[in-house]
């Protein structure tokens, strides 16, 4: 099996795993349910359990509690991109090839939406304490749901989404230092919850647990400035959304601070070091060092 083969299998299983978790279409929540399971099965990559998954086969495995974080951190992204197509926010009309929520269910519906995965992200990862078989399982789940929380907070992804909103106001007047602060919130803390929640799970050391922090820290960085490149050169068809929204919402990106070729290179050197760190363990992981490599000439 090649790596494309095996991504694919990984990426249904992931999509599996979501699925089982997604409470189903009932009730007079029916409508919301709806608008939550539109959304958040829309497709994707579903990057951030592969990686979680993965992550913790680097360091020996976490068995079935890794699961419901799993679905957890995917319900979290998704509830994100909710939000974050909203004509408050991006004001996006196509997200992954089709309508995006708010244009299909309505504005109102769309924020419950997000809510809604939000909230039940929280009673998905709690599920992980019923599977637990030793005090230190407890431990270990109870210092992944403070990863997840934190980094889904304003401490991590909703705080680069506030201050993404401040620098649209800011306009060229952003530095360096604020953008790199916006995607290492708003984009990496995902990917660093993803990491870390694996890794700790696995049984990962707090030393560790740090270094896949850093080594997270570049592929979400890495992935952000990749999506800004692509804004600029990428096509509709493949990438499933307009091309262009960072220019017509007067966004200041990489590309636009650095350049086209600068930002490419930085993509480059950031997932280098990021598979540098993960060749430093103990354990190799090929699919995940190759998962990361990928990054970098992703077209969508």
């Amino acid at each position: 099996m090649n790596f494309e083969e095996e991504l694919l299998q990984k990426t249904k299983w992931a999509e599996e795993t979501l699925q089982q978790y997604l409470p189903k279409e009932e009730g007079y929540a029916r409508t919301v349910i709806e608008a939550m399971r539109y959304s958040a099965l829309a497709g994707g990559k579903r990057l951030r359990p592969i990686l979680m998954w993965e992550t913790a086969v680097l360091f020996g495995g976490a068995g079935e509690t890794i699961k419901p974080f799993m679905a957890a951190l995917e319900m979290i992204h998704n509830y994100s991109l909710v939000h974050d197509d909203l004509p408050a926010m991006d004001n996006d009309e196509y997200r992954r090839g089709r309508k995006t929520t708010h244009v299909v269910y309505g504005e109102g519906m769309a924020v419950l939406a997000g809510d809604g995965l939000l909230n039940d992200a929280f009673e998905t990862a709690s599920a992980a304490f019923d599977m637990a078989e030793s005090l230190e399982e407890y431990r270990r789940i109870g210092k992944a749901l403070q990863i997840l929380s934190r980094k889904a907070g304003v401490h991590g992804m909703i705080g680069g989404q506030c201050a993404d909103l401040n620098a649209e106001e800011m306009g060229e007047q952003v530095s360096e230092e604020m953008l790199l602060y916006i995607h290492g919130h708003k984009t990496a803390a995902l990917i660093q919850s993803a990491m870390m929640i694996g890794a700790v799970l696995a049984g990962a050391s707090d030393e560790e647990a740090g270094l896949v922090e850093k080594c997270a820290y570049n592929i979400g960085v890495a992935f952000q400035i990749q999506d800004d490149i692509l804004d600029v050169t990428g096509n509709q068809e493949i990438l499933g959304k307009p091309v262009g929204s960072d220019e017509k919402n007067h966004k200041l990106t990489y590309v636009s601070l650095k350049g086209l070729e600068e930002s490419e290179k930085q993509v480059e050197a950031l997932s280098k070091e990021a598979v540098a760190i993960l060749t430093s363990f103990p354990r190799r992981n090929f699919f995940l060092e190759q998962l990361v490599e990928q990054l970098i000439d992703r077209e969508k």
